[in-house]
């Protein structure tokens, strides 16, 4: 297949090979369909709204369950209209069951160049970030769909480099947000504290703000993965592009050691 997904009608989806989960395999990876919903909320409000265009500024997703690899829906309503902020939500139901759910937030546009101005602090480049991807720690289908560099630095804290090889959609034009948002929720699995082996730390969540477009083809993900003694951890990332940051992702942790073999 060459993408993530194929579209069956304007609503429905099926999940192709490059979506196979790190966890489980017969299970979606969420990143792939982050940037689905992305893409949808997006192409709904240029329908909509051509004479107004307002840009995707927040992105929060929930994580209601699992999602099999199979055929889904997707529901989109908008919950605040306006002329210059809107809320947006999008629900992929399976099976009369409500899965994920994201709520973007969408801004207005204008010149504040004269404003602009980050202390984010800068990542290293692909020419320094030359290490090999995590593939070798993570099976699945989405985990092989993007080529990667990954520099780690100790546990629970590294760089990457990344992009992904098949689209979101055959045939469909992607923006760069949307193609970003995409490949965000792989920032858990780039900056491992223990192996996978060893506990189960999926997320429930990913809230991602971005300050402006990305450009280029690259994704850079600084991140920083922590652990609380009661279970919960946090994975926080700085989103790179080639020119440097465009925003940060927050994404909540379930901690659970697995069980000492005998």
């Amino acid at each position: 297949m060459s993408s993530y997904f194929l579209r069956q009608s304007e609503t429905s989806f099926v999940p192709t090979e490059h979506v196979g989960g790190a966890w489980k395999e017969d299970e979606q990876h969420v990143s792939p369909v982050f940037g689905l919903l992305a893409h949808l909320v997006e192409t709904d409000h240029a329908r909509r709204r051509p004479d107004a265009p307002l840009v995707l500024a927040r992105a929060s997703y929930d994580i209601l369950g699992v999602i099999p690899m199979a055929a889904f829906d997707v529901d989109i309503r908008v919950l605040r209209p306006g002329r210059t902020i809107e809320l947006v939500e999008a629900t992929v139901t399976q099976n009369d069951r409500s899965a994920l759910v994201l709520r973007a937030w969408m801004l207005q546009t204008g010149d504040t160049g004269a404003l602009a101005g980050s202390p984010l602090p800068v990542m290293p480049g692909r020419d320094v970030v030359d290490g090999p991807g995590f593939d070798e720690v993570w099976p699945g289908g989405a985990v092989r769909s993007v080529e990667m560099r990954r520099q780690r630095i100790e546990p629970g804290r590294a760089h990457c480099w990344l992009r992904p090889r098949v689209p979101i959609l055959e045939g469909e034009r992607v923006s760069a947000r949307a193609r970003l948002l995409g490949a965000s929720d792989f920032a858990n699995g780039i900056a491992t504290r223990v192996p996978p082996e060893q506990a189960l730390y999926p997320n429930v969540d990913l809230t991602a703000s971005l300050f402006r477009e990305p450009v280029g083809e690259w994704i850079g993900l600084d991140t920083t993965v922590v652990f609380g003694a009661d279970g919960t951890g946090l994975t926080e990332t700085i989103l790179n592009d080639e020119r440097g940051p465009v925003g940060t992702s927050s994404q909540t942790l379930t901690v659970r050691p697995r069980p000492t073999a005998p």
